[in-house]
């Protein structure tokens, strides 16, 4: 079993920085990939980013790809998603997930889920 704890989040004005970040406890392995997902109100939960153990390889959406990079803390088994320049339209709930097995970019391939993180972008 996987347990993602994610942190981060909050209240921020239109061009501001933040930085979410999730750590993974329980069984993990060296074919793990971690990623963040979002989902806007009245809207899907689409993907972010992710970031593939194995490979040690990235992917970001490409809504957000010059604004957004994903990077991972080994000690701690850990993710963190930076974003930046951030816009009202990134206001959602953001998700960690996590998959045994290389990155996707449908959350249904995802087995492991955080509790989720507000963000919000004031204009």
């Amino acid at each position: 079993q996987v347990q993602l704890v994610e942190s981060g989040g909050g209240l921020v004005q239109a061009g501001d920085s933040l930085r979410l970040s999730c750590a993974a406890s329980g069984r993990t392995s060296r074919s793990f990939t971690m990623g963040w997902f979002r989902r806007a109100p009245g809207k899907e939960r689409d993907f972010v980013a992710a970031l593939s153990w194995s490979e040690s390889k990235t992917y970001v959406a490409d809504s957000v790809k010059d604004r957004f990079t994903i990077s991972r803390d080994n000690a701690r088994k850990s993710v963190a998603l930076e974003m930046s320049s951030l816009k009202p339209e990134d206001t959602a709930v953001y998700y960690c997930a996590a998959r045994f097995g290389m990155a996707v970019r449908t959350w249904t391939g995802y087995d492991y889920w955080g509790q989720g993180t507000q963000v919000t972008v004031s204009s």
